[in-house]
């Protein structure tokens, strides 16, 4: 658990603070338990304070970064599918906690789960918020909602009309979930299925918003194709996963309705690029190669489009670690958006879009004090931000290797 009696300062660094603004150099924090309470000038730091102070040797300070879209009973094994089949829930526990670690170095501070079988990311939350193991804070779905036979099955509570829908989006509620995702369309990673397939329906995808937002949470789809993708939109559902066919229609939809893309691009890269090792099945190769391109499409007309962009990897599915946000956000940049862009959606609209935007996203006093510095400017080049060398969750320090504190 936290120790509120922490007390930190950071001089030395430059800060991008997730807002959008343009990175300030000179700057200096100081935490006092879990929260940041001041920010400012280096030269303005109150008497004594640097004393004993970490040094940023002129790096970069961030929001800890969030990923909105992870796996965390996975670890990027050949065979996703397979994996979950074939794991126990201690062995799928195991694998969560040691996710937990990887992620936390690499300094995403908070993941949102989307997706485990028996409720095991839900208890690997609890595990964290009351300090039985470190890792980042976890918002997590649960079992995903599904129809009979649908996407993601495996790992999910399966579902049909409306009726059915409802009673399971209450029963994941019940469990505990934090958020609830349903499957508007098939995918990649289950067999027998098609990624452009339609799967739950309008009316079954209302009750999911309905049910969730009356307990106070938000919702989200996996939507591949783009009938899936209208009625979830439509349905009121909070953010789009994947997205891969956004039209003109679905995209004016999700700018008016104030609906999110959490885009992925890594996941489906992982994939193609590994396919000829000869050890993801066949189906899955083919039905990613397939698909690729529209994702790069759709990306980049969410882009144009002014669509609210937040980052997440799919983390656990094939080839896709939970180190590798570093490489989404890469993508995004390639695809379309600015460094500093990308910088939000991996900060202050991913907060957004877990509701949480009060505690974290963005370097402000009152926030927890979630923060990273890494070597360069992320800003000017995206890449440094897999340039990690000093991690703070809560106000605690979980990575530091920018040596002692100063004398």
């Amino acid at each position: 658990m936290s120790d509120t009696t922490n007390h930190s300062v950071i001089k030395n660094v430059g800060i991008i603070d997730g807002t959008g603004a343009p990175l300030a150099r000179d700057r200096a924090v100081i935490t006092e338990g879990r929260r940041i309470t001041w920010i400012g000038p280096e030269s303005d730091l109150p008497p004594g304070a640097s004393d004993r102070a970490v040094d940023g040797h002129g790096g970069t300070l961030l929001p800890g970064l969030i990923n909105c879209h992870v796996h965390l009973c996975n670890d990027g094994s050949a065979d996703f599918f397979g994996q979950v089949q074939r794991d126990t829930i201690t062995i799928s526990a195991l694998r969560g906690y040691l996710n937990l670690q990887l992620t936390l170095q690499a300094g995403v501070t908070t993941v949102r789960d989307c997706g485990a079988a028996n409720n095991i990311a839900i208890d690997l939350a609890r595990a964290v918020d009351d300090g039985v193991v470190t890792g980042p804070r976890i918002r997590s779905a649960g079992r995903v909602i599904t129809m009979t036979g649908g996407h993601g099955h495996f790992i999910g509570r399966e579902a049909d009309g409306p009726y059915g829908v409802r009673q399971a989006t209450r029963a994941e509620i019940k469990e505990g979930a934090h958020f609830i995702k349903a499957m508007a369309t098939g995918g990649v990673l289950t067999p027998g299925v098609s990624p452009t397939q339609t799967a739950l329906q309008f009316d079954e995808l209302q009750e999911v918003a309905r049910e969730a937002h009356n307990a106070g949470r938000r919702t989200a789809c996996h939507a591949i194709g783009n009938q899936g993708i209208k009625n979830a939109i439509l349905a009121g559902i909070d953010s789009i996963e994947h997205g891969w066919y956004l039209d003109d229609e679905a995209l004016q939809l999700a700018v008016d309705h104030g609906t999110m893309l959490v885009p992925t691009l890594v996941a489906v890269n992982k994939i193609v690029e590994s396919g000829e090792s000869g050890e993801i099945p066949d189906w899955v190769v083919q039905k990613a190669e397939s698909e690729s391109g529209h994702q790069r499409e759709s990306f980049a007309a969410a882009v144009r489009s002014g669509m609210r962009i937040a980052a997440g990897t799919d983390a656990g599915t094939p080839f896709n670690l939970h180190t590798y946000l570093y490489k989404e956000l890469a993508l995004m940049v390639e695809y379309g958006l600015s460094p500093m862009e990308t910088i939000v959606a991996a900060t202050r609209n991913a907060a957004e879009n877990l509701d949480m935007l009060h505690d974290i996203g963005t370097v402000e006093v009152g926030k927890l004090a979630d923060l990273l510095i890494v070597d360069g400017d992320p800003s000017q080049d995206i890449s440094t931000v897999g340039n990690v060398r000093f991690v703070m969750k809560d106000g605690n320090v979980e990575r530091n290797d920018l040596g002692a504190l100063d004398d």
